[in-house]
């Protein structure tokens, strides 16, 4: 009798057990959603952190998927790792925002081995490394659009001649550069500066400066520019708002862009962050190139649950392919807080 008590204690334990289980989190429990691992290159970069933030709040309302998330921490090595770790995990797709570009062969390599759909983002590998896999496609932006419409911006600031601050008819430039080994780094710096010329504005760059897309890199970069070439800098492009942010930080020690006229340099950055934002409402930035971090979560957040759900990647959504047929583009617009 004691025997079978006991028995059905530890029946009634287990069952209760299970129904905890059963009611955790959704991290925690597997109620049958399609895993996705997410590869971040960095958390802490302002505009991914955006992204991630947007990918979480679509995440927790959804529950067809789980999506993992890992921080790259800007280490290829690191994230190697983790992309190992997600694979034996046995997640259904996989969504990248690789660290270098150039490892993307290794990414494909090894979700084509375990036959996993990948969704690159933000960071846009060659398409010829995309396209030897029929399982792996691209979300982000046009790379040259967001130069344009920088330029475009920064020509119809220079139209007033008032900005070319030692008079010398054309304006001279320093710039912040986010990577040489980037797309888009590489197309932001040409089409700006592009983009003024053809407008008819003469320009001449006195510095340039690979900040990596960093705030502090930016900072100490502008620190060296303002003690050698003060006088002469018209205007500062950073190829992000981090970086733009850095820039403004460093003029402002030494009085400028915080309210007085004869003290100011124009700077244009990329992203409409929010601190972007605000500089540019308080007249320390001049204006900056919004990139839909919000419109790039729903985007991979539909790619990547179609790709782990077995359908075509844009199944059923509102996106469609460029002339690459593998790349989805979310599409840039100007912000000056007007």
């Amino acid at each position: 009798m004691k025997l079978k008590k006991t028995f059905a204690l530890l029946l009634t334990l287990v069952m209760v057990a299970a129904v905890a289980v059963g009611c955790g989190s959704k991290d925690a429990q597997s109620d049958g959603g399609k895993k996705i691992g997410v590869l971040i290159y960095k958390f802490d970069d302002t505009y991914i952190s955006s992204v991630r933030q947007a990918l979480q709040a679509l995440d927790t309302s959804d529950a067809e998927v789980e999506l993992v998330m890992q921080d790259g921490q800007n280490n290829q090595g690191t994230q190697n790792d983790q992309l190992d770790n997600l694979i034996s995990q046995g997640v259904s797709a996989l969504l990248v925002n690789i660290v270098d570009i150039g490892a993307a062969q290794n990414v494909i390599d090894k979700a084509k081995a375990a036959d996993i759909p990948v969704v690159f983002f933000n960071r846009e590998p060659d398409a010829n490394v995309l396209k030897q896999y029929d399982k792996a496609r691209f979300v982000g932006t046009q790379p040259e659009e967001a130069g344009i419409i920088q330029g475009e911006m920064m020509a119809e600031l220079f139209a007033d001649a008032k900005y070319d601050r030692n008079g010398d008819g054309k304006i001279n430039y320093v710039l912040l550069h986010g990577g040489t080994d980037n797309p888009e780094a590489i197309a932001r710096s040409e089409y700006s500066v592009k983009t003024m010329n053809e407008k008819g504005i003469e320009t001449e760059e006195l510095a340039m400066q690979i900040a990596e897309w960093d705030n502090e890199k930016a900072k100490s970069a502008m620190d060296g520019w303002l003690q050698r070439d003060q006088n002469n800098i018209d205007l500062v492009i950073a190829n992000n708002d981090g970086m733009a942010s850095g820039a403004i930080s460093s003029l402002k020690a030494i009085g400028f862009n915080s309210g007085d006229d004869s003290k100011y340099i124009p700077v244009f950055g990329v992203d409409a962050t929010e601190e972007a934002k605000v500089l540019i409402s308080e007249g320390s930035m001049a204006g900056t190139v919004m990139q839909d971090a919000q419109g790039m979560a729903k985007a991979l957040m539909e790619l990547g649950k179609n790709a782990a759900m077995g359908k075509d990647f844009i199944e059923g959504t509102s996106y469609s392919y460029d002339a690459s047929e593998i790349s989805v583009r979310i599409p840039y617009q100007p912000y000056s807080g007007k």
